[in-house]
C-alpha cells in the first residue's frame, strides 16, 4: 500500500513529506479498523445492557452529536494550535469512550461518554480525524494527483473497516464459543476499541512538521466561538451549499449504519456474529476496491457527475435489500449496492478541496464533515424503534434510499458548472 501510495505523490515532494503520507495512510486505517472492529457488535452491546431501541437510538444520536461539537471544535482550531495536536487530542477522547463504555451500565455515564467521547456507529469516519487529514494530504499532494491520493485513501479505510468487522465478529463469536456470555464477549470488543485509539495516538505524535498548515496560512489564534465565519471567508458560500447537500446524504445514511443493518440482519434472518462480521466484511472490501474506479471515471467525466452517476444506481439497490426473501439474496443486493455506493467518497472529498481556497481547506473539510456528523446524527432517533418493530424494519432503507436520490439529483444540478481547476 505505501508503495502504491508514494507513487501518486509529485516527484518534486521533499522525503518528510512522503513519509508523513504513509503515516496517515497508517492511522486512517487503524481508526477504521477501529471503528468496524466495534460497530458490528455495537447495539448488540447496548442491548444485552437490558436497553431498550429508544434509549439505544438517542445513545447514538448523542454519540454523533458529541462527534459534531468536538469536531468543530478541533477542527477550527488544527491550523492554529497545531494539527499534530488536535489529532493526539481526538485519538485520546476514543480512548475515553471505549473505557466508559465498557466500565458501565449507567444510562447517565453512556449519555456522557457518548456525548464527550469518539465512537463511529456506521463504521464510517467520524471526530476532527478526516478533516485534518484531507487538508494534508491535498497540501502534500499536487491537483492532478489528488483524486489518485484520496481513492486509496478511501480504499484504506475500506479494507480496514472491513478487517475490523470481520475481527469483531469473529472475537465475539470465539469468546461465546468459549463460553463467555453476550455481555462478556461484546465488551472485549469495546475494550479492544480503546486500546486503538492508543495506539492512534502514537502514531499521531510521529508526524512531522510538514504535516502541519504552511506559516502563510495560519491566523492569529483566537477562541472557535470568536471566529465569524469558521475559518472559512471566499469559499463561505460554496462550503454551505455543499454542507447543507452532505448534511441530507448523511441524515439518509443514518438510517441504515453498519450496526443497525447488523442488528436488521441478526433478528430477521438470526445471523450469528462471525456472520455479521462476514458480511461486512464483503461488503467493506468492495466498496473499497469501487473506490480505486473513481479517479479513472473522474478523469473522463468529471468530479461531479462521477458523483451522480455512481451513486444512483446504488441507492435503487438500497431500496431492494428489506424485499430479499432469504438472507443469501439480501447479503447479494446488499453486496452489489457496496461496489458502487462508495465511488463518490474520494470524489467528493477531492472536490471539496479542490473548488475552496487552499487557506481555508481545513476549515472547508472540518464545516463540511461536521455537517455530515449533524445530518447523521439526527437519524438513530426515528430509526430505532422503526428497526425495532417487524413490520417496519424495512423502512428505514427505504427512507434512506429516497432521500440520497434526492441529494443525487440536487447536487448535479447546483454545482455541474463548478468546475474543479484541472476540468476547468
Amino acid at each position: 500500500m505505501r508503495a502504491g501510495v508514494l507513487a501518486f505523490l509529485p516527484v518534486s515532494a521533499p522525503a518528510p513529506g512522503r513519509r508523513d503520507v504513509a503515516l496517515l495512510f497508517a492511522t486512517r486505517s487503524v481508526r477504521l479498523f477501529a471503528y468496524g472492529f466495534l460497530s458490528v457488535v455495537l447495539v448488540l452491546y447496548l442491548a444485552a445492557l437490558g436497553f431498550s431501541p429508544g434509549e439505544v437510538g438517542l445513545l447514538l444520536t448523542l454519540t454523533l452529536l458529541g462527534d459534531t461539537a468536538i469536531s468543530l471544535w478541533i477542527t477550527t482550531r488544527a491550523d492554529r494550535a497545531g494539527r499534530r495536536r488536535m489529532l493526539v487530542v481526538g485519538a485520546c477522547l476514543m480512548v475515553l469512550a471505549g473505557a466508559l463504555f465498557a466500565s458501565t451500565r449507567s444510562f447517565a455515564l453512556l449519555l456522557i461518554a457518548a456525548t464527550l467521547g469518539i465512537i463511529s456507529p456506521a463504521g464510517n469516519e467520524v471526530g476532527p480525524f478526516l478533516a485534518i487529514e484531507q487538508a494534508a494530504l491535498a497540501q502534500m499532494t499536487g491537483p492532478e494527483r489528488r483524486t489518485q491520493v484520496f481513492a486509496w485513501y478511501s480504499l484504506a479505510g475500506s479494507v480496514a473497516t472491513a478487517l475490523g468487522s470481520l475481527a469483531g465478529g469473529g472475537l465475539s463469536e470465539l469468546l461465546l464459543r468459549s463460553g463467555a456470555s453476550d455481555l462478556a464477549s461484546y465488551r472485549a470488543v469495546v475494550l479492544g476499541y480503546g486500546a486503538l485509539g492508543a495506539v492512534l495516538a502514537v502514531l499521531f505524535t510521529r508526524l512531522s512538521p510538514v504535516a502541519e498548515a504552511p506559516a502563510a496560512d495560519r491566523r492569529p489564534a483566537r477562541p472557535a466561538f470568536l471566529e465569524r465565519h469558521l475559518g472559512l471567508h471566499r469559499s463561505r458560500p460554496v462550503v454551505l451549499r455543499l454542507s447543507a447537500l452532505f448534511a441530507v446524504d448523511a441524515f439518509a445514511g443514518g438510517f441504515v449504519v453498519q450496526s443497525f443493518v447488523a442488528y436488521w440482519f441478526h433478528v430477521k434472518f438470526g445471523a450469528s456474529e462471525a456472520t455479521l462480521g462476514a458480511i461486512f466484511f464483503g461488503a467493506n472490501l468492495l466498496a473499497g476496491l469501487s473506490a480505486l474506479s473513481a479517479a479513472a471515471i473522474a478523469r473522463r467525466i468529471g468530479l461531479v457527475n462521477t458523483m451522480v452517476a455512481t451513486h444512483l444506481p446504488s441507492n435503487v439497490l438500497l431500496f431492494l435489500v428489506p424485499f430479499m426473501p432469504s438472507m443469501p439474496l439480501a447479503i447479494a443486493v446488499l453486496f452489489a449496492r457496496f461496489s458502487i455506493s462508495q465511488m463518490d467518497v474520494p470524489t467528493r472529498q477531492s472536490y471539496t478541496m479542490a473548488v475552496v481556497d487552499p487557506s481555508e481547506r481545513s476549515a472547508a473539510a472540518g464545516v463540511t464533515g461536521i455537517a455530515r456528523t449533524v445530518g447523521s446524527s439526527l437519524a438513530p432517533l426515528a430509526a430505532g424503534p422503526l428497526y425495532a418493530s417487524a413490520a417496519l424494519s424495512g423502512v428505514p432503507f427505504l427512507v434512506a434510499g429516497g432521500l440520497k436520490i434526492l441529494y443525487d439529483l440536487v447536487l448535479w444540478r447546483s454545482f455541474r458548472s463548478l468546475k474543479p481547476p484541472e476540468e476547468a
